[in-house]
């Protein structure tokens, strides 16, 4: 049974989807008015692990990760400028020159780090009549009102606003009311806007579309605006996935306020409960502290090429750490990440001429031993990724399996392909070297003189061997030729 450690109950549940088999899962993505950093890739990398173990255990995965190109502002609590206007003079561009522009680079930095392409990739920008109808909902029940800069969502009218970050509502209502520019109509202090009006604070901002909400009472209002941040996710997964999914995925920053709002804002629309698992990833760190743009330390994936690795290194290093906990990103942790890929490579790389043949008295007792060592390694992976998707315990049953003697380099080589449909490594694509014939004679010949125990005879090939660029690995019962020079 797959478990799941769920924010929202604070512990790991029995994972049961709405439709047996079917699951809906939504992800946050990115605001695309910056290259994402390494920090955001791990995020993408984290759900993909997530997406990948659900389809090995037989689930069939309808994953949907949005892209906000509109209303994310500057701060998550309705204050400042939005990001994409604010980028757009950065640049000198338009918004939908920056969004195609950054959204082309994540979409290069994602495919280079092997993620599976998502069921949909929405752009909020192509759902504001969705979001126009999910606002007048609210309204028209009771749990939105406007002023004269926004429609509101009212959170006094919802029963536990706080149950997924489990603050208490002060708390929430105090940082609300922190910020330097506010709307002194606001019923509450912690009220977030679904929609936002061009007039007044947002006078000059640059995507807007025309919008009429009937108030009720015969009062209705009428100009331009665009959508509230936390809107958007909800009306994007209620169109795409329906009103109560699976899961959904966000780092845990989102928790107090973006992912408490959704819930808000999607229940109180729909009547139903919006998400059933709330899984959260934990932050990326650099060097023991957080990624910093001052201190050059927000790396982007360009940066980790431009040191000469290839990405699939740095998936290999997310590998390492639970979603859950945070991981501290070196680049001496990545050139140990580079050196152990390497071994696994070379591993799938060098693969033997032929297995070591087995005795025909003991050929069907020794692959029913291996049948069944083979099928408990599987077990074990398995485990692991039910276990909460537990990857790096799952990604150290590769390394036994490579060390384990009894089984043959077939048998090894099968299980370890079978595995990286999860880790996503692209190990089906290693080609095997290819030996020489006499490289094969010369190991062959050696092998032969280390059984007759002709050790001037082995000596003598291995030393050719050598010359030739060749190292033999002796086995119990084989042995692996690797090429140690062009």
């Amino acid at each position: 049974m797959l478990k799941i450690f769920n924010t929202l109950s604070r512990k790991k549940e029995d994972f049961k989807p709405i439709h047996g088999k079917k699951v809906l899962f939504y992800q946050c993505g990115p605001t695309v008015y910056w290259t994402q950093h390494i920090g955001n890739m791990r995020a993408m990398v984290l759900a993909d692990l997530i997406r990948r173990s659900l389809e090995y255990l037989d689930y069939k995965v309808k994953f949907v990760r949005n892209y906000t190109d509109v209303g994310h502002l500057v701060g998550d609590d309705d204050e400042g400028e939005d990001k994409m206007m604010k980028a757009a003079k950065r640049d000198d561009l338009s918004p939908q020159e920056i969004a195609e522009k950054y959204i082309a680079q994540f979409e290069t930095d994602v495919k280079a780090l092997n993620c599976e392409e998502p069921s949909a990739k929405p752009r909020a920008t192509e759902y504001i009549a969705q979001m126009q109808n999910m606002v007048q909902i609210l309204i028209d029940k009771g749990f939105a009102y406007a002023t004269d800069l926004a429609i509101y969502f009212d959170i006094s009218k919802v029963k536990d606003y706080t149950k997924l970050s489990g603050q208490k509502l002060e708390m929430n209502q105090a940082e609300a009311g922190k910020g330097e520019v506010g709307d002194a109509d606001k019923k509450n202090p912690a009220d977030f806007a679904v929609w936002f009006f061009k007039a007044g604070s947002h006078e000059g901002a640059l995507q807007t579309w025309p919008h009429k909400f009937d108030l009720g009472g015969g009062k209705a209002i009428e100009g331009e605006g665009f959508p509230g941040w936390h809107l958007e996710c909800s009306a994007m997964c209620r169109e795409l996935l329906g009103e109560t999914i699976d899961i959904h995925m966000g780092g845990i920053e989102h928790i107090p306020v973006h992912h408490t709002n959704e819930i808000a804002q999607s229940e109180a629309a729909s009547g139903a409960k919006f998400v059933d698992y709330w899984i959260h990833n934990e932050h990326l760190n650099v060097d023991g502290g957080k990624m910093s743009k001052s201190e050059g330390t927000s790396y982007a994936l360009a940066d980790i090429i431009g040191k000469g690795y290839d990405p699939l290194v740095l998936r290999y290093f997310f590998l390492g750490s639970h979603y859950r906990s945070k991981q501290n990103f070196t680049w001496e942790a990545l050139k140990a990440s580079k050196t152990a890929l390497d071994k696994l490579y070379s591993f799938i790389q060098n693969q033997p001429d032929k297995d070591p043949e087995i005795p025909s008295g003991a050929k069907e007792r020794i692959q029913k031993r291996n049948t069944k060592i083979v099928d408990n390694y599987k077990k074990d992976f398995e485990c692991f990724i039910s276990d909460d998707f537990n990857i790096p315990a799952s990604l150290a049953v590769v390394w036994e399996i490579i060390k384990d003697e009894f089984l043959s380099y077939s048998e090894k080589k099968r299980s370890i392909l079978d595995f990286d449909k999860v880790l996503g490594l692209n190990l089906s694509q290693i080609k095997s070297e290819e030996i020489p014939e006499q490289i094969k004679s010369l190991a062959e010949a050696r092998w032969q003189a280390r059984q007759r125990k002709d050790w001037i005879e082995a000596d003598r090939a291995r030393d050719e061997l050598a010359e030739l660029g060749w190292q033999m690995e002796d086995g119990q019962t084989d042995y692996k030729l690797k090429k140690t020079s062009s």
